[in-house]
């Protein structure tokens, strides 16, 4: 009863489990690869604006499954990211539909320009 309480205010509690989980897999990396991961990591939080838990999670759970991937194979991070890292994480993160905080100014945006075309007709 007070688990569902207290994830009804913070969120999944199994969410926040599996995120610190997924860090720490990032954390754990060797360099290079530990500091690009933590890089597009951050980046990813403040770019993606992603408010589905699940999408979070399974975006970030594929981030360190790509960068663990990566460090065992050797492959150099400029083959990961390429020439432009910033095209990279923004693709990465297109690839993972979910809400995310921007939909509701975006829905707010379009009926008001609905409403101002109506009033322009009357």
């Amino acid at each position: 009863m007070t688990a569902k309480w207290i994830e009804t205010l913070t969120g999944s509690l199994e969410q926040k489990k599996t995120y610190r989980q997924d860090k720490a897999r990032i954390d754990a990396l060797p360099e290079p690869y530990a500091t690009a991961a933590k890089a597009v990591h951050r980046y990813l939080l403040y770019y993606g604006g992603i408010t589905d838990g699940d999408t979070l999670t399974r975006m970030f759970g594929d981030l360190a499954d790509l960068w663990e991937r990566a460090a065992a194979d050797g492959t150099p991070v400029r083959e990961i990211v390429g020439d432009d890292p910033v095209d990279f994480a923004e693709t990465f993160a297109q690839s993972y539909l979910g809400r995310q905080w921007i939909d509701k100014e975006r829905a707010r945006l379009n009926k008001s320009i609905e409403d101002a075309e109506r009033g322009e007709a009357r």
